[in-house]
């Protein structure tokens, strides 16, 4: 294949110009990978688990209630199973609940797992600072292993603890899920025990769920893992995954990194954002023949539109909360819990400020939770880190962080996050402006089907490799119609001096435009380039993101 200039381009602005970078880049059977014995405690921790299984001992794997969690759950419920097939009922799972318990470990799940008679804890997707927990799982008499992928601090929980991030980790990439990490383990079962190597193949559909659902960069080792995670997907061999893909209205065998983002995952995370996600958890492990299956494919198209009413609400509540500061922390007593974290993503994206949504917690007088996402160059975890004394736990990272804390703390906290923001913007005010940043300037006469089709090659597109975005520089507008209910949307066309002529359409942001756009004027375009497939026929199409003065 004779490689598009364009492409070479767009893969030097990200970091991939040899030969060799380019061709596994494109590749569609990738073999970037690294050793999983590598990771700190992997080789003692999978000694581990091989050891427990041959003693007898009962297996709990505790996850969490995100789609990370919850197909890192499913992933080593999976390859346990085949290890422990004698003896299903030794191996189970738990997931906390959102409302009443949060996220990780908490002592009164640890008590009803020793209750319930099991000998062995393993965390998927959570765990690494959970030290007061740990310690008191082990004086139960509960044997404990750890892999996780999030940040650790200063409370590290003391036991094997397999996490890239673990200080001293030789792990070359730090960035996989929970999912992978216990993907990773995995692998090094497989090596020890002789499993077949299907057993691996048949839960790579698991950590590309996983990778995407929790914005990890698709970059090194998650881009080869994504890519045949989608194959394994597309060939639909998940019964639970199959149904809900068709259910959700996707088409089977089509599936991409953006079906995944903006279809699958909100349908997995809305069990727990609603309720329970073992929910979730049971379909991705349902069998072919499981009678329960239409039931709970039927529950999961449910919660998630129960997920979407939630929202729309809240978010208008939350609107009218809003006091235009630069940093939002909005106190929304009836906000609902499990989608809190949506809307301050929303609302920031609408403001392009940083945001947090406060509320009560339920069945605790007196304790607020937060929900809060950052915009690009604003550290969340760096500004609520200043104000670690309010808080009764916090954590997350840059782009998004939680919180629990005393109600009486709440105005101190708000003081003190908009002195903090107040500081940061007068250092560099151009933070908190929107830019729609580009990758390559190009002219209509660039852009063809062939361009249009390469450029699927760089997928899939995500966190560490977005969509390559244009600017279209010098365009005449010969064409315009508002659509949507409100007029939300514009469907245009653009026209160069050579009469070049390309199909657009900007989707909700069209208000802005009504009045300003004039035909036959020149302008700019900012946006991506795709084809558009409608009764066979394939015609070029750019979405756009932004349009500006042709100057």
């Amino acid at each position: 294949m004779q490689i598009n200039q364009i492409i070479r381009e767009l893969l030097a602005k990200r970091g991939i110009e040899s030969e060799d970078e380019i061709l596994e880049f494109l590749s569609a059977s990738p073999k970037k990978t690294h050793d999983p014995l590598l990771l700190p405690d992997m080789e003692a921790g999978a000694d581990l688990i091989i050891s427990e299984i041959k003693k007898g001992s009962r297996i709990m794997i505790y996850g969490d209630y995100d789609a990370d969690g919850i197909t890192a759950t499913t992933l080593m419920m999976s390859v346990l199973g085949h290890l422990m097939q004698d003896r299903p009922q030794d191996l189970s799972y738990y997931i906390p609940s959102r409302f009443e318990e949060g996220y990780g470990l908490n002592c009164d799940a640890i008590k009803t797992i020793k209750e319930q008679g099991f000998d062995f804890i393993i965390t998927v997707d959570c765990g690494s600072v959970s030290k007061d927990e740990v310690k008191y799982a082990e004086e139960l008499g509960l044997k404990v292993l750890v892999t996780d992928h999030h940040n650790i601090t200063d409370k590290q929980a003391e036991c094997l603890l397999i996490n890239p991030k673990k200080p001293g980790s030789e792990y070359p990439f730090k960035d996989l899920c929970g999912c992978g990490v216990a993907f990773k383990v995995a692998q090094v079962l497989q090596r020890k025990t002789g499993l077949p190597k299907r057993v691996l193949t048949e839960v790579l559909d698991l950590v590309a769920i996983g990778t995407i659902g929790d914005i990890m960069p698709l970059r090194d080792e998650n881009r080869s893992l994504v890519k045949y995670g989608m194959k394994v997907m597309n060939q639909g061999h998940r019964p639970g995954l199959k149904e809900l893909i068709v259910e959700a209205g996707l088409v089977p065998g089509t599936i991409d990194s953006e079906n995944i983002g903006y279809v699958i995952v909100p349908h997995l995370n809305a069990t727990g954002r609603i309720e329970d996600a073992s929910e979730a958890v049971k379909l991705l492990m349902a069998a072919e023949d499981d009678p329960t299956l239409p039931e709970l494919v039927t529950n999961l198209i449910y919660k998630n539109r129960e997920r979407k009413r939630l929202q729309a609400e809240t978010y208008k509540r939350c609107l009218s909360l809003v006091d235009g500061e630069d940093f939002m922390l909005i106190r929304c007593d009836d906000a609902h819990e499990g989608i809190a974290g949506i809307v301050a993503g929303k609302i920031k994206d609408a403001f392009y400020r940083p945001t947090a949504i406060v509320m009560p917690t339920q069945g605790e007088e007196g304790i607020l939770k937060g929900t809060g996402r950052s915009i690009e160059g604003v550290s969340l975890y760096d500004l609520l880190k200043k104000n670690e004394d309010l808080f009764i736990k916090f954590g997350g990272h840059s782009g998004a962080c939680g919180f629990t804390m005393k109600e009486e703390y709440f105005d101190v906290l708000k003081e003190n996050l908009l002195r903090d923001t107040a500081e940061i913007k007068e250092n560099d005010p151009e933070l908190f402006v929107r830019s729609y940043p580009y990758d390559l300037t190009v002219g209509p006469s660039d852009i063809d089907l062939n361009l249009a089709e390469q450029l699927n090659l760089l997928a899939p597109f995500g966190n560490g490799n977005p969509k390559p975005v244009f600017m279209i520089e010098g365009v005449y507008i010969i064409d315009k119609r508002f659509l949507g209910d409100e007029g939300q949307h514009l469907k245009f066309a653009v026209r160069d001096e050579e009469g070049n002529v390309l199909s657009c359409i900007l989707f909700n942001r069209a208000q802005r435009f009504k009045d300003k756009l004039e035909l036959n004027r020149k302008y700019n375009i900012i946006g991506s380039v795709e084809i558009n497939e409608w009764h066979g026929k394939k015609r070029l199409q750019s979405i756009v993101e932004n349009i500006i003065d042709y100057k």
